[in-house]
C-alpha cells in the first residue's frame, strides 16, 4: 500500500505533506512574471514542481494577477513507464513509454473555466533518440478534473 506521501505522482493528487516553499527542493515557489508593466503588472506564478527520478513528474502552476485573482492554472505528469504500461526499468537508457496526462485552462470572472485535457504518449526506443513519435489526445476537462484542479491550486496557494 502506497503512503499518503506517494501518492502524489497523479494528476490532480494531493501533494506531499512534507513539501516545503524551497525552490531548490522541487516544491512550491512564488515569484512575480518577467513583466511588469502595463496587463501584467503585478502578476505572479506559482509552481510546483515534483521530479519522481527515473519514473517521471508533476509539475502544477498557477498564475495570478495584481489583485491575487486566479486567472490560470495546469496539473501535468508524467509517467515513465515499461513498453508493457507496467513499471519501467531502472536504466534511464532502455526502452520505455512516457505517458504525459495534463489538464489546465483559464478561470473566467463567473467563476466558468476554459481549460483541455490531454493524454500523449510516445515509445522511446532508448539510445538517446531525438524525436519521439508522439500520440495526443484532447478532451474537455470533467467537472471532477475542474474541481480537482481548482483544489490542488488552492493548495499551492495555501503553502505559498
Amino acid at each position: 500500500m502506497r503512503s499518503a506521501d506517494e501518492d502524489w505522482h497523479v494528476l490532480l493528487g494531493p501533494a506531499p505533506r512534507r513539501c516545503r516553499p524551497d525552490p531548490a527542493a522541487g516544491c512550491v515557489s512564488r515569484g512575480p512574471r518577467k513583466s511588469h508593466r502595463g496587463c501584467l503588472a503585478g502578476w505572479e506564478q506559482i509552481a510546483l514542481h515534483l521530479p519522481a527520478g527515473t519514473t517521471g513528474s508533476r509539475t502544477s502552476l498557477g498564475v495570478l494577477d495584481g489583485s491575487g485573482t486566479l486567472l490560470s492554472g495546469s496539473d501535468h505528469v508524467l509517467y515513465r513507464l515499461g513498453l508493457d504500461g507496467g513499471p519501467a526499468l531502472a536504466d534511464a537508457a532502455a526502452p520505455c513509454l512516457i505517458r504525459q496526462v495534463s489538464v489546465g485552462g483559464r478561470f473566467e470572472p463567473d467563476g466558468s473555466f476554459h481549460g483541455t485535457r490531454w493524454l500523449s504518449e510516445a515509445e522511446d526506443p532508448g539510445g538517446g533518440v531525438d524525436e519521439l513519435e508522439w500520440k495526443m489526445t484532447k478532451s474537455e476537462p470533467t467537472a471532477s478534473d475542474v474541481e480537482g484542479l481548482r483544489r490542488v491550486l488552492s493548495e499551492l496557494l495555501r503553502r505559498s
